[in-house]
């Protein structure tokens, strides 16, 4: 108990009595923690600090790979949203395709905002697509319904990826 000093544990005294074999730098697995190591010497881990910012509200905002798997999923859904419809959309007048296209970007950041959260709401998303799809003039009700439950599940399919 001669290296206590004031209550603590002195560091350099204990440090100097452990004998560590020879350390090799090896692939460290979680990258986001650092280890420096010396010969006969063990040092303490650091942590590298993340890119973050805060807000005014003191909410932390989303890092840059989130970002990047958001957008890579808001992708997916646009395809999604976008197959089997496009002689459909050509035969449309100019304005009709950019109100179209207008809220097709509107309904994929509202399904991919609905993805974001832990319990999935299918419903939103098929009245949001249900309400996309008919905008198109002269659909047929039955193709309406088939087609949106076929783009639903396939995007229920990217949220359990």
């Amino acid at each position: 108990m001669a290296n206590l000093v004031g209550g603590k544990i002195n560091e350099n005294k204990l440090l100097e009595k452990i004998e560590t074999p020879s350390l090799k730098p090896e692939k460290i697995a979680n990258p986001e923690l650092k280890v420096e190591l010396a010969p006969n010497r063990v040092e303490k881990i650091k942590e590298i600090p993340r890119p973050r910012e805060k807000t005014s509200e003191g909410n932390i905002v989303v890092t840059s790979q989130a970002l990047t798997a958001q957008k890579q999923r808001a992708a997916a859904i646009d395809t999604i949203l976008a197959e089997g419809l496009s002689e459909i959309f050509l035969h449309m007048k100019p304005e009709e395709q950019k109100i179209f296209q207008k809220k097709g970007e509107e309904t994929v950041n509202k399904i991919n905002e609905l993805l974001n959260q832990t319990k999935v709401k299918i419903n939103k998303i098929v009245s949001l697509i249900r309400k996309w799809l008919s905008l198109i003039k002269g659909i047929n009700k039955f193709f309406l319904e088939q087609e949106v439950k076929i783009k639903a599940d396939k995007i229920i399919r990217l949220k359990d990826r």
